[in-house]
């Protein structure tokens, strides 16, 4: 088999692409972090929380976790996985923690608070993560909750480190190079 490369612009697309293609757009994205920032800035602006988003959707570790997460609840609405993982992801059993892992996996990228700010969101469900964790036939997002807890949990996280960055009167040299580190991964 021949060595394939997908350039990561491609996948950047697919994945954003499939995110509204599910019916979750940055901005509903966007606006749960606002909820989760607002209480630490008060002058926090909503442009900020999308620019926060759109910047955790350059990582790879996202992309892949949109793409392979969407993929499988599809694939359990066209009823195409085996048994008896068709009827565990069909139906989100609660001991089915393969989503959490893999959304978990995702937000390690941006350290502790992204962590405990995902739990906080796997339980509490707020925004788009409540619609999507609703059941409704024919429409699985077993994966796709937890991927955009995951999301917005690192948006989140980002911006609670750009306002330190801001505290601490980061030269902008300091914080083009945190911005470009964060995008390893």
């Amino acid at each position: 088999m021949a060595d394939v490369h997908v350039h990561s612009r491609e996948v950047t697309k697919a994945a954003k692409r499939t995110l509204l293609e599910r019916g979750v757009s940055v901005e509903a994205i966007a606006k749960i972090v606002y909820e989760l920032q607002f209480p630490y800035k008060a002058d926090l602006k909503l442009e900020e929380c999308i620019h926060s988003v759109e910047r955790v959707l350059l990582k790879r570790e996202i992309q892949h976790a949109i793409l392979v997460g969407v993929e499988l609840d599809k694939l359990a609405e066209q009823k195409k996985l085996s048994e008896p993982l068709q009827s565990i992801v069909e139906s989100d059993e609660g001991l089915f923690g393969v989503d959490e892992t893999i959304a978990f996996g995702a937000v390690l990228g941006y350290g502790s608070i992204a962590v405990t700010t995902f739990g906080h969101l796997d339980k509490n469900k707020i925004g788009v993560i409540h619609e999507l964790d609703k059941k409704q036939e024919g429409i699985v997002h077993t994966f796709l909750d937890d991927i955009v807890a995951s999301i917005a949990a690192s948006a989140a996280s980002r911006l609670a480190h750009r306002l330190r960055d801001e505290e601490e009167s980061l030269t902008e040299q300091e914080k083009y190079i945190q911005e470009e580190e964060e995008l390893i991964g």
